[in-house]
């Protein structure tokens, strides 16, 4: 069975009372605002300074509510401990601890002090995650024509008109998270939370039912920030209509994650939409700040819009 790694995250403050090897720590990105683009697992860094110390590079996933740090990192930087939290991830729930960040900035992104969850670098992949609460009130831009992204402030700033080919997606806030409720599958209105921390789409059971007669998919491993590892059932979804662009024989990892629950959508068909579909597009532009998601078609694709 194929392994893939996840990033997914939730969070929340306690009361009181996909690889057979890990992937290597990357290297310390070097010096500037320029965000780097994707390596060979679709996965996104941005050069993160902690204090005066940096910059580091932090995988951006926009379907993790809070920024990560590892704990070999902190240790380096004698970072003092903060509260513990339940942290939720694609393969369960979990009580971790938290170090204080002072002062993290990225890019465009004001410097701010951040309380972030300490994991092993070996199972993240990276130095750290940052998370969408770094990320409110600014716009991620994924142009992968450039090979570019870009991080920049939204609000107070006049989007620009819509070019040609451009699909204008609205979605909701959901815990910080990104929603689009303007999607289907045969026919039924699916949620989609938008994940760039996730190679491969996932999708609950409730979708995986509407899917049923379709036959069995392959099992395939996820497995999380944490170290823990889940079995999913790999199989194609015939159509996603995605606004008004429209996803043929979309691959997508069905199980029972425990996020869907922590976002109220066990019941509901709901897909946590990753790098694998957002790639499809030329460009890729997440406006947090006004809860929108635009999507520039490929070149060759016609006045139906289908990929």
């Amino acid at each position: 069975m194929e392994r893939i790694f996840a990033l997914l995250l939730a969070c929340a403050a306690l009361p009181a009372t996909a690889q057979d090897t890990p992937p290597p720590v990357p290297p310390i990105a070097p010096v500037g605002d320029d965000l780097a683009f994707l390596n060979q697992e679709d996965r996104m860094t941005v050069p993160v300074r902690i204090d005066a110390a940096g910059p580091y590079p932090f995988i951006v996933d926009s379907g993790a509510q809070r920024s990560v740090i590892s704990r070999q990192l902190a240790t380096r930087l004698a970072l003092p401990a903060g509260p513990t939290v339940r942290m939720t991830t694609i393969t369960g729930t979990s009580t971790v601890a938290t170090v204080v960040i002072p002062s993290l900035s990225v890019s465009t992104l004001g410097a701010r002090r951040v309380e972030a969850p300490a994991l092993d670098a070996q199972d993240m992949g990276a130095l750290g995650i940052l998370g969408i609460d770094a990320m409110q009130d600014h716009a991620l831009t994924i142009d992968f024509d450039q090979q570019r992204m870009t991080v920049a402030p939204a609000i107070g700033v006049k989007p620009p008109r819509p070019e040609p080919g451009e699909i204008v997606v609205r979605a909701k806030s959901l815990f910080g998270q990104l929603v689009v409720t303007n999607a289907t599958v045969a026919g039924r209105r699916v949620r989609v939370v938008l994940d760039t921390g996730t190679s491969v789409s996932i999708g609950n059971l409730a979708l995986r039912r509407l899917l049923a007669r379709r036959g069995a998919g392959t099992p395939i491993v996820f497995t999380s920030v944490t170290g823990d590892s889940i079995t999913t059932d790999y199989a194609a979804v015939p159509m996603l209509t995605l606004g008004s662009a429209t996803i043929r024989s979309l691959p997508v990892g069905f199980a029972d994650a425990r996020p869907f629950a922590a976002f109220g959508l066990e019941g509901k068909p709901a897909l946590l939409l990753g790098m694998d579909v957002l790639r499809l597009f030329r460009r890729v532009h997440i406006d947090f700040a006004r809860r929108e998601l635009r999507l520039l078609l490929p070149r060759d694709t016609g006045r139906a819009r289908v990929l």
